[in-house]
């Protein structure tokens, strides 16, 4: 009796996840992410802000995450070429970003390759545009979800994960600008 119970309980186990794993191949291959904000300060001002890796420590929603980081950079100081890495605790983990297109003041495009925890290649891209005397800037992550990225997904919304930092991020960055502004 205690051998067809467990062997019914394995059974039910594995097409739960067999069923999972058929779920996860077939999700979307692609992924996109966007947040928006609008910040009273000109669009140059904002760009000149994200364009330049040096000046993400005051406002990425990452830069506090591991205070011992290791950041570096290389390259030109911004635009196109210019690079920054960065190796930190299990939260900041291990990447590099490198700007591919720069047209300031109103589009950046960015590569953004994480080496870890987990290991993915993205595209962020930011658009800023003016409103009167305002910038609504996009902030923008695509890319491609490997099947752990597929399967991972299906317990936790990526969306809101990283939408939520977007978020942080452009607050943040809102913050810096309309104080400068001051």
């Amino acid at each position: 009796m205690i051998k067809k119970v467990l062997l019914s309980a394995i059974v039910i186990l594995a097409a739960i996840i067999a069923l999972f794993c058929v779920v996860a191949a077939f999700q979307p291959e692609d992924f996109k992410i966007t947040r928006s904000a609008t910040i009273a300060a000109p669009p140059s001002d904002v760009f000149g802000h994200i364009e330049d890796f040096h000046m993400w420590e005051s406002w990425s929603p990452w830069a506090k995450i591991d205070p011992a980081m290791k950041v570096t950079y290389a390259g030109p100081e911004k635009g196109v070429g210019a690079m920054c890495s960065w190796v930190g605790n299990r939260d900041a983990g291990e990447g590099k970003m490198t700007i591919l297109e720069s047209r300031p003041p109103n589009h950046l495009k960015i590569d953004l390759d994480f080496a870890a925890p987990i290991a993915s290649k993205n595209v962020i891209e930011f658009a800023t545009i003016a409103e009167g005397d305002k910038t609504n800037v996009t902030w923008t992550m695509t890319g491609k979800r490997n099947f752990a990225m597929k399967a991972f997904s299906l317990l936790v919304n990526m969306d809101k994960l990283v939408g939520a930092d977007f978020e942080k991020g452009l607050a943040q960055l809102r913050s810096k600008e309309e104080k400068e502004k001051r």
